[in-house]
């Protein structure tokens, strides 16, 4: 999650000297005359990129869940995989151990 935000803030830093406008959604306030203005146009930046941040956060959580859940459910199939295999390596021991003993001559009785 911080290597998330990180990002986006790296991202809007290394766009910072590109126009604002390239950004949807984000005002130009070095337009605005009034320092209130400009301002209260910085904070409506400021809540639009706080709501993108959560918006992405969000987004993050659920894909990291969805394979955090698709991860378990690869071990169980791993785990039952795995018990097949056991069970045919000792059903493959047990046929050859028949196979050799049907190989074995018999001993004649007299």
């Amino acid at each position: 999650m911080t290597r998330v935000l990180r990002f986006a803030f790296i991202a809007l830093i290394l766009a910072a000297p590109a126009a604002a406008q390239d950004i949807r959604g984000l005002e130009v306030c070095t337009a605005e005359k009034s320092m209130e203005r400009r301002t209260g146009c910085l904070q409506s930046n400021v809540e639009f990129l706080q709501q993108a941040l959560a918006k992405y956060k969000r987004e993050t959580q659920a894909a990291l869940a969805a394979a955090a859940r698709e991860t378990a459910t690869y071990k169980v199939e791993i785990a039952t995989l795995k018990s097949e295999v056991a069970a045919l390596k000792t059903a493959l021991t047990k046929l050859q151990q028949e196979l050799t003993d049907l190989k074995k001559p018999k001993p004649e009785k007299k």
